[in-house]
C-alpha cells in the first residue's frame, strides 16, 4: 500500500470547500489543498437523479494521516453523505513527497 494519498471531496459552495482546505492544512492532516469549480455533478440521491453545482477540493496527505483528515472533513462538511475518496499516489517527485510527509507530521514550529 502506498504511503501517499490524494483525498477528494465536493461541497456546494466555494466557501465550504475553502473552509475545509484551510482547516486540513492548519491541523497538519494535509500538506496542501486545492479548490476547483464550479463544476456540475449528476448523481442519484434518494431515488431521484439530481444535478448540482459543486466545488472540488483535492488534499495531499499520507496514509498515516488519513483517519484524522477524514474526521476533520466530516466535522466541517454540510452534506449528509459527503464524498470522501482517497486515491493512492503510485509515484511522484521525491522532494515533493518528502515535503508532504514533513507537513503532515508533528508540528515543527515553523
Amino acid at each position: 500500500m502506498t504511503e501517499f494519498l490524494v483525498v477528494i471531496t465536493t461541497t456546494e459552495t466555494r466557501d465550504e470547500a475553502l473552509a475545509i482546505a484551510r482547516e486540513v492544512v492548519r491541523t497538519r492532516v494535509a500538506a496542501c489543498a486545492q479548490v476547483r469549480g464550479p463544476l456540475t455533478s449528476v448523481f442519484r440521491w434518494k431515488g431521484a437523479v439530481e444535478e448540482a453545482e459543486e466545488h472540488l477540493c483535492f488534499m495531499k496527505t499520507t496514509l498515516k494521516s488519513y483517519e484524522r483528515l477524514e474526521s476533520v472533513i466530516r466535522s466541517l462538511h454540510p452534506y449528509e453523505v459527503p464524498e470522501i475518496l482517497a486515491l493512492p499516489v503510485k509515484t511522484g517527485g521525491r522532494d515533493y513527497l518528502d515535503w508532504v510527509r514533513a507537513e503532515t507530521g508533528p508540528s515543527t514550529g515553523t
